[in-house]
C-alpha cells in the first residue's frame, strides 16, 4: 500500500509539474507526404497568432493571462494548431503553464525559431549563420521540444522574397540539416522541420523542391507557403488552388499554407475553407493556418483584443462557420508514401541556390555535440552583422562578393506576417562565429 500511494503522489506530482502535456497530447508524425496522429491523418485547422504584432513584441506563449483569454475562443473556433512568430517567442521565459492548456484543449504549435536578432539575413546568409545564431536556435529547440504538442519549427520564414535573393536559400537549407541532426541527438522524439515560403511566383515551386532534394540528412521534414489567391467570392479554379494541386502532386513532404485569408474583399467568408478539406486538395495539402487570430493594424484579425476585453468580428464568425460545417475527408484524405524526393532546381539567373550547402560553423560544433546550454532569450550579442571580410560574403562554389539584392527586409507589400513590417534595425554587435579575433563590428542592417 505504501509504494502504491508513493506511485500515486508521485503521478500526481507529474501531472502539476509542468509537463502535464506530454501525457495528454499525442505527437504528429510524418508518414510519406502527410502528417498523422497515431494512425489517423491530422490536418491542420489553425491560425496564425502574434497578439499585438511586430509592433509590441511580446511572447503570449509565457503570458499565462493571455494564453487563457484567448485559448477560450481558439476552442470556440475549434483550432487544432497555431503558430507563433519569429517576432514573439522568448526562449528563456516559462511556457510550461500555456502549453499545457494548449494541450488540454488539443491545440499544437508551430514556432517560429528564429527573432529580429537571430535570423537569417538574405543579403549575408553566410555571416549571419555562425554559432551565436544556432545557439539559438538549439536553445531554441530544447525548450519546446518537451511538449509533445509542439508540432513542428519554421526554420526560417520568406527569406527568399523576389527572384533575386535565391542565393540565401542554402543557407536556410543548411539550418533545416542542422536543425534535423541536433533534434535527433538531444530529442527523445522526432520533431518536423519546415520553412515558410512567400507567395512569390517566381521562385516558390523551386524551392519547394530545393528543399526537398538531396540526401535524406539534409531534406525538409514539410514544405509550408503563403497564399492570398482565394479572394471573395471565388472558387477552386478561378483561385487558381487546381494549378497549385496540379504543380505540387508527387511531391513527397506533407505541404500546407502557412498563410491564407485574402482581405480584398471584406468582410472574408472562407470559402476556399471547404475546398482545402476536401478531395479536391487533401491527396496534396494538409490543411492551413488563416492569417490571423488578433486585430492588428494590417486589418486581418479575427478577434479584436482592448486590454482584457475580446470582441469578436465577422470573419471570426465567418471563419466558425465554415471550420465547424466542414468535415475532413474520411479515411487517409489520399495521402501518398513512398514517393520519391525532388529533384534539384537548375542554377539559373533566376535561381542561384547552390547545391552545396556551408558546413555546421566549427565554432557551434560544441551545441551539437554537448547541447545548446542556457537560452539566452532575446537578449545578448545579436547574430546579425555587417561583414568586413569577403570571404564571409561567400558560399560554397562562390568567388567575389556578390551585390545585395533590392532588400534586406521583409517587402513591404507582401501580405501576411511581412505586410506587418517583421524588418527591424539592430547595431552591429560583436561576430563571434566567422573570424575569430573579428572584435565589434559598428554598422546597421535590416533583419527578417
Amino acid at each position: 500500500m505504501k509504494g502504491f500511494m508513493a506511485t500515486l503522489a508521485a503521478t500526481v506530482g507529474l501531472l502539476f509539474s509542468g509537463i502535464v502535456s506530454s501525457k495528454i497530447t499525442e505527437p504528429v508524425t510524418v508518414k510519406g507526404n502527410a502528417f498523422f496522429v497515431g494512425d489517423k491523418r491530422f490536418y491542420i485547422r489553425g491560425v496564425d497568432y502574434q497578439p499585438g504584432g511586430s509592433s509590441n513584441l511580446a511572447d503570449p506563449l509565457s503570458n499565462i493571462t493571455v494564453c487563457k483569454r484567448d485559448i477560450t475562443y481558439m476552442k470556440d473556433l475549434g483550432l487544432n494548431t497555431i503558430r507563433v512568430y519569429l517576432d514573439t517567442s522568448d526562449n528563456s521565459a516559462n511556457h510550461d503553464e500555456c502549453m499545457d492548456l494548449l494541450s488540454e484543449a488539443g491545440i499544437y504549435l508551430i514556432l517560429d525559431v528564429n527573432t529580429p536578432r537571430f535570423s537569417i539575413s538574405r543579403d549575408f546568409p553566410v555571416a549571419s549563420y555562425n554559432e551565436v545564431y544556432l545557439q539559438h536556435v538549439f536553445a531554441t529547440v530544447d525548450v519546446f521540444s518537451k511538449y509533445t504538442n509542439t508540432l513542428g519549427f519554421f526554420a526560417a520564414n520568406e527569406v527568399i522574397n523576389a527572384a533575386n535573393s535565391t542565393r540565401a536559400a542554402a543557407v536556410v537549407k543548411a539550418l533545416i540539416r542542422d536543425m534535423r541532426k541536433y533534434i535527433s541527438k538531444h530529442s527523445d522524439r522526432p520533431i518536423p522541420v519546415g520553412y515558410s515560403a512567400a507567395d512569390v511566383a517566381e521562385n516558390r515551386r523551386e524551392m519547394a523542391h530545393y528543399l526537398n532534394c538531396g540526401p535524406d540528412s539534409a531534406r525538409s521534414d514539410f514544405f509550408a507557403f503563403n497564399d492570398y489567391s482565394w479572394c471573395g467570392p471565388s472558387s477552386f479554379v478561378q483561385s487558381g488552388w487546381d494549378k497549385k494541386v496540379e504543380n505540387y502532386t508527387g511531391y513527397s513532404i506533407p505541404l500546407f499554407l502557412s498563410e491564407f485569408g485574402c482581405i480584398d474583399v471584406k468582410p472574408r467568408t472562407f470559402n476556399e475553407v471547404k475546398a482545402l478539406y476536401s478531395t479536391q486538395m487533401t491527396g496534396v495539402f494538409s490543411g492551413g493556418l488563416v492569417y490571423e487570430f488578433t486585430q492588428e493594424p494590417n486589418n486581418y484579425g479575427l478577434v479584436q483584443i482592448d486590454s482584457d476585453n475580446v470582441t469578436t468580428l465577422a470573419d471570426y464568425d465567418s471563419l466558425k462557420r465554415q471550420y465547424s460545417s466542414t468535415n475532413n475527408p474520411p479515411g487517409d484524405g489520399g495521402y501518398q508514401k513512398n514517393l520519391p524526393p525532388s529533384d534539384c532546381p537548375e542554377r539559373t539567373s533566376l535561381w542561384e541556390a547552390s547545391n552545396t550547402l556551408p558546413d555546421l560553423p566549427s565554432a557551434a560544433s560544441i551545441y551539437m555535440d554537448n547541447g545548446a546550454g542556457k537560452p539566452k532569450g532575446t537578449n545578448g550579442a545579436s547574430s546579425q552583422f555587417v561583414p568586413q571580410n569577403r570571404k564571409d560574403y561567400n558560399l560554397p562554389g562562390e568567388s567575389g562578393a556578390p551585390a545585395p539584392s533590392s532588400s534586406a527586409s521583409a517587402d513591404e507589400s507582401d501580405q501576411g506576417a511581412a505586410a506587418e513590417g517583421m524588418a527591424g534595425l539592430a547595431v552591429g554587435g560583436l561576430w563571434m562565429g566567422v573570424v575569430a579575433g573579428l572584435g565589434a563590428i559598428a554598422g546597421t542592417m535590416l533583419l527578417f
